[in-house]
C-alpha cells in the first residue's frame, strides 16, 4: 500500500470483522467490510469481493496470499479488471509476478 500511496493510488482493503482494526485496513483509503470472522463467510466469499469492488469503484484487485489468491475463479469474475497476482494467469505456467486482465 505504501508504494501505492507514493503514486498517489487509491486503496481499497477489504477485511472480515475480526481483522477490522489490521494494518492494510487502518493505511488504506476505503475498507470494506466482508462479513464475520469466518474465512468461510468472508475472505472466501468471492461474491463479497466482488461487491467490494464494484461499490468502491476499484480498477484493479490484489488478491494479496493465501484464500482466493490461488482460485483461478477469481481473475474471471474480477470482469475485466486488473489482476495483480504472484499466482500464474490461467494458462501460464511460470510464477513470476504478473500483471492481466480478467475475462470481461
Amino acid at each position: 500500500m505504501a508504494t501505492c500511496h507514493e503514486m498517489n493510488i487509491e486503496t481499497v482493503a477489504v477485511y472480515s470483522d475480526v481483522d477490522r482494526e489490521a494494518l492494510h485496513v487502518l493505511e488504506a483509503d476505503q475498507a470494506v467490510g466482508l462479513g464475520p470472522a469466518a474465512p468461510s463467510e468472508s475472505y472466501l466469499h468471492m461474491d463479497n469481493i466482488m461487491k467490494a469492488a464494484r461499490q468502491t469503484e476499484a480498477e484493479a484487485i490484489h488478491p494479496g496470499y493465501g484464500f482466493l489468491a490461488e482460485n483461478p475463479a477469481l481473475p474471471s469474475a474480477a470482469h475485466g479488471k486488473a489482476w495483480f497476482s504472484s499466482v500464474p494467469a490461467p494458462g501460464n505456467s511460470d510464477l513470476e509476478t504478473r500483471r492481466w486482465r480478467g475475462a470481461s
